[in-house]
């Protein structure tokens, strides 16, 4: 009756078609923000407060409400989703190209930044256990989208939305605290890794998986071993950085480029990792050829200085940028599936008269499907048996560990 008085008969058919618009999409908006959601996976492993949703404004309130007469009748507008856009085909959900980054710390913002800033994927993923960091961080991601290309950034404290991905960066993990022993660091972080891994990979079993917590190397096979994937597929981003690091430091003595000084650092990401000397050259120029005991005590120039420098920064405790910028890198080889030789930490069984099961850094190829090809390294009979050193190391801490 009331609207029989204030409208015109033509016009009621449009009214009553607005008002159903508005009442749909006000109780689609309140399914999908204000629904329970269960206790997540992160935040039983992380033991942290109580965890919520993240809600979204609720911006479909009608801004005068109160009045009896409106309170009755809602007069809205035409529907401008529906009137603007005349949809032909539902959006594609996940992009080709998603990366999930787990994680919302300094490493994991590092990982994403690199991630975005290099356009090297226009969909990323972030989780993590603590829902204010990851709300802040996600919506300052979502409000520069313009500036990166309409890159399209979800965060959430639950699993499903990194379903799809093609690679799943795992950057979480609890820091060394005063007192605690590797091994108690090392049991801590494999249990955070063994109740979060089987759900990653529920949601996307054709992920690659690129594992930066450490000790990376340890924390790689835990990965490799409760996933339940080909060892090709799970990669720790090992003594990548540090070769970069490697090649800094040498390019900086000389006063070059270092993308224009060649070699590597292979072993674990830690104290016990390997230069080598043996293989270092600038435009083929190898070094041993000019100093034959470079790296070695007896090296009057003190080159070894470097490795040892090298092996300080790896230690120091703290690092973001540089090891986001190398984890860009590394999945950027994988998405693009350019075949690219990096040293990453992979299954070394086999290599080097390594006997047991562990995951160390080796120059490997990596394409789509992760690591493709693991280089057959020439190198000295010293470099090799600090390479069997360097595993024993790991090993004797990894075969405690109980997955």
């Amino acid at each position: 009756m009331i609207l029989s008085r204030m409208l015109p008969i033509s016009s009621l058919p449009t009214c009553l078609k607005c008002t159903m618009c508005q009442i749909s999409r006000r109780s689609l908006a309140s399914k999908h923000f204000r629904r329970d959601l269960p206790p997540t996976i992160l935040k039983e492993v992380f033991a942290g407060g109580k965890t919520k949703r993240l809600v979204s404004a609720d911006f479909g309130k009608d801004a005068t409400a109160g009045s009896d007469l409106q309170s009755a009748v809602s007069f809205v507008p035409p529907c401008l989703r529906e009137e603007l856009l005349c949809k032909v085909a539902e959006p594609v959900r996940d992009c080709c190209h998603k990366v999930t980054v787990v994680g919302s710390g300094m490493v994991g913002v590092a990982c994403v930044n690199s991630l975005l800033l290099q356009k090297i994927t226009p969909h990323v993923a972030i989780v993590d256990a603590f829902p204010k960091k990851l709300e802040g961080e996600g919506m300052d991601y979502n409000h520069g989208s313009v500036f990166l290309g309409d890159a399209h950034i979800d965060f959430d404290t639950d699993f499903c939305i990194t379903s799809n991905s093609k690679v799943v960066v795992i950057a979480a993990g609890v820091r060394q605290v005063k007192g605690e022993t590797r091994l108690d660091l090392v049991q801590r972080n494999s249990e955070i890794l063994k109740n979060i891994v089987p759900t990653l990979v529920s949601y996307s079993p054709n992920a690659v998986f690129v594992i930066v917590s450490n000790p990376v190397d340890i924390l790689t096979w835990v990965t490799w071993k409760v996933s339940g994937l080909p060892a090709g597929r799970v990669i720790g981003s090992g003594t990548h950085l540090d070769t970069a690091r490697f090649r800094y430091l040498i390019a900086d003595r000389l006063g070059i480029a270092p993308s224009s000084v060649h070699g590597y650092i292979i072993g674990e990401h830690g104290e016990s990792q390997v230069p080598l000397w043996s293989g270092v050259n600038v435009a083929g120029v190898q070094f041993r050829d000019v100093l034959p005991n470079i790296g070695l005590e007896t090296d009057e120039e003190r080159w070894y200085e470097i490795s040892k420098e090298v092996i300080r920064l790896c230690l120091k405790g703290y690092s973001n940028t540089a090891v986001g910028l190398s984890v860009g890198n590394i999945v950027a080889a994988i998405l693009n599936n350019s075949q690219k030789v990096i040293p990453v930490s992979t299954l070394v069984q086999g290599h080097h008269e390594v006997c047991h099961e562990l995951f160390l850094s080796l120059p490997c190829s990596l394409g789509e499907n992760g690591v493709t090809n693991i280089m057959r390294m020439r190198i000295t009979d010293f470099e090799k048996k600090l390479f069997q050193t360097s595993a024993n190391i790991v090993y004797n801490v990894q075969k405690d560990i109980k997955t």
